[in-house]
């Protein structure tokens, strides 16, 4: 059987893309860690790999906004080996710093929806805490409607912000597009109440969205970092979860099981 193979992005100031690869592996895939650099030299290195997985972290320190100057050199510098990347019947997948980047370079949630940005949280601070997250029914095929993740975030630009025309449209109607178009994939929740509040909507994005894919589903990005809950003792209640499957580790599994041959 032939291990699937996969690109983990690098730039200056990335610092989970050793965690990102790990996770992979462990998963049963054969991740490679390429610096963006060494990618702009040759465009070609992404045709040898199914899945390129943008990981989290602060590239570029997050200067002029998270994750634009990596967007910018993916689109610009990158722009036609990642469209045909995109069209094959291949994946990426962007954590935190990656959700910006891929939301920044244009790529989520998609040609003709309504653009989303992702800006400070509500708090004002960097928020490191676990949150729950629920899969909506979208094009994503990682998710299965209605099942529940327990996953760390740390970030301090996750607030999600749909744009829409005040003169024609609300967010509400934006928002409806976008669930429509199936884009909307992971919301927050808080079990106890119908609408989390802070902390269990860590960030104030805007109708509790942690993760959009595009239409086709071959784009998913979330806030949360599933690579740092992939062993059972990551989670703090690991002593009284009797949970077979650790729910980081699934998202990386299912991608591995659709691109192993």
């Amino acid at each position: 059987m032939v291990k699937p193979r996969v690109l983990v992005l690098r730039a200056a100031g990335t610092n989970c893309d050793e965690e990102t690869a790990f996770a992979f592996e462990l998963a049963g895939a054969s991740p490679e860690r390429i610096h963006i650099n060494r990618l702009i030299e040759n465009p070609a290195i992404i045709n040898d790999f199914q899945v390129l997985a943008v990981p989290g972290g602060f590239s570029y320190g997050d200067d002029i906004a998270s994750g634009k100057i990596l967007a910018n050199q993916l689109m610009h510098r990158l722009g036609p080996a990642i469209a045909a990347f995109i069209a094959a019947d291949k994946f990426v997948l962007g954590i935190c710093n990656g959700f910006q980047v891929l939301v920044k370079a244009g790529l989520l949630p998609g040609p003709g929806l309504p653009a989303v940005t992702l800006t400070s949280n509500g708090s004002a601070r960097f928020e490191a805490r676990w949150v729950r997250v629920r899969a909506e029914r979208s094009a994503c095929f990682l998710l299965e409607p209605g099942e529940e993740f327990d996953l760390p975030v740390a970030h301090g630009e996750g607030k999600l912000v749909i744009a829409h025309n005040p003169a024609d449209s609300t967010s509400e109607n934006a928002f409806s597009l976008l669930k429509k178009a199936e884009c909307v994939a992971l919301r927050y929740v808080d079990p106890p109440r119908a609408r989390p509040d802070y902390p269990a909507n860590p960030n104030g994005s805007e109708f509790d969205i942690a993760g959009l894919c595009d239409p086709t589903g071959k784009i998913f990005a979330l806030m949360p970092h599933p690579e740092r809950c992939i062993l059972k003792t990551h989670k703090p209640d690991w002593t009284r979860d009797h949970n077979t499957e650790i729910d980081g580790l699934k998202f990386f599994r299912r991608i591995v099981a659709r691109f192993q041959r």
